[in-house]
């Protein structure tokens, strides 16, 4: 005895199916072009004297990775490179290379204080240690 199925003309499962037919081709280029670089993932932590930021970097060789620090806006940048070769044999039958950049802009709460920040890179982790500038004295003008 076969399965019965309640036949809907409005459902939209049959066109679905065409679209993944459709585009199933498509799939197996976007894989082997260029694999998207990836997002740069920070923990920011602050206490009273200091940020703590962690950046997850992995990947990178540490000479590749640029940090700046502009009153209260800290930016890292980080050079990309890939390489990856499948060998059978002696002959090589695929090699795919990429290379990029990637970067992430954010701002704290409070200015750093540049001349005494830290930064460590270990095992794809960029730590860094951000004091903070002391507050400075208000200037009180006087009217004439």
């Amino acid at each position: 005895m076969s399965n019965l199925s309640r036949y809907d003309p409005l459902s939209l499962e049959p066109v679905s199916d065409l679209f993944q037919g459709l585009f199933r081709p498509l799939r197996g280029l976007a894989a082997t072009e260029g694999a998207p670089l990836p997002e740069m993932k920070i923990d920011v932590h602050e206490s009273d004297a200091s940020y703590t930021v962690k950046a997850e970097l992995p990947g990178v060789d540490k000479n590749d990775i640029d940090v700046k620090i502009d009153g209260n806006m800290v930016s890292i940048n980080a050079k990309l490179e890939r390489n990856k070769e499948v060998k059978e044999g002696e002959r090589v039958i695929r090699r795919e290379r990429y290379s990029g950049a990637i970067s992430r802009s954010f701002s704290l709460g409070s200015e750093v204080d540049e001349a005494s920040a830290t930064a460590q890179y270990q095992d794809g982790v960029l730590s860094l240690t951000l004091p903070k500038k002391s507050a400075s004295e208000q200037k009180r003008l006087r009217i004439d």
